[in-house]
């Protein structure tokens, strides 16, 4: 059966190219889905799955947790799916090689920077990006000088700012928006990050820009638009 399967993935991979010659994973077969579930290593180097919203391509035999099957496709090697700017588990290692700590952490950011809306916790992150929660705090406070907690409030905070200055939505709203629905701690957070409450530091920008303006200084308004600006 296995022997089968690779040569019905060997067909099926030499039309498997989009537009720019970049392979593209394909939606995994049944039986595939079924050896992935099952972590079967009789599987491996027949074919390599990928998870599209992580980025992350594994051997079937990898004793991650299974991911969303909707979010999984296959690649038949490991070239083609590094071509694809999939990066390999750290866990399963399907190169045979260690993914760099900072490639790895990479992706961990890249899922916070896209994700930062959701419930994210260490083990959610570990879970997602392929290691365990104790290893992944400590590589990525090597990695970024900061806990992944840290960098996920800096993000929320971030973008923050950016609703308060461009939009008329509540404190509440806002908080929701970015992620803290727990508006005293939203403002508690931000306050410990910006020196301001959400309220007074969305005051503070409106006065100054308003004083930009009036005084004809036009560079200076965009700089007060920037929300890294304080």
């Amino acid at each position: 059966m296995v022997k089968q399967l690779s040569q019905d993935i060997e067909m099926l991979s030499r039309s498997c190219i989009d537009a720019a010659n970049m392979p593209i994973p394909r939606a995994l077969t049944e039986e595939m889905w079924q050896a992935v579930l099952a972590n079967d290593a009789s599987y491996d180097g027949h074919f390599f799955y990928a998870v599209t919203t992580t980025g992350i391509f594994c051997r079937p035999s990898c004793k991650s947790r299974p991911p969303n099957p909707e979010n999984v496709g296959y690649f038949q090697t490991a070239e083609q799916a590094i071509s694809a700017k999939f990066r390999p588990c750290k866990r399963c290692k399907p190169t045979g090689q260690n993914l760099p700590d900072d490639e790895w952490i990479a992706l961990v950011t890249e899922y916070i920077d896209k994700n930062y809306t959701e419930s994210l916790t260490l083990e959610t992150l570990a879970y997602i990006c392929h290691g365990s929660p104790y290893h992944m705090h400590r590589t990525f406070k090597k990695v970024k000088g900061m806990t992944p907690v840290e960098y996920i409030q800096q993000v929320r905070i971030d973008k923050a700012t950016e609703q308060l200055m461009a939009s008329n939505k509540s404190i509440g709203e806002v908080g929701t928006v970015v992620g803290l629905s727990n508006t005293p701690y939203f403002i508690t957070l931000f306050k410990k990050k910006t020196g301001h409450t959400p309220s007074s530091y969305r005051q503070l920008h409106q006065n100054n820009m308003k004083e930009a303006f009036e005084n004809g200084n036009h560079n200076e308004t965009r700089s007060l638009l920037d929300p890294h600006h304080s």
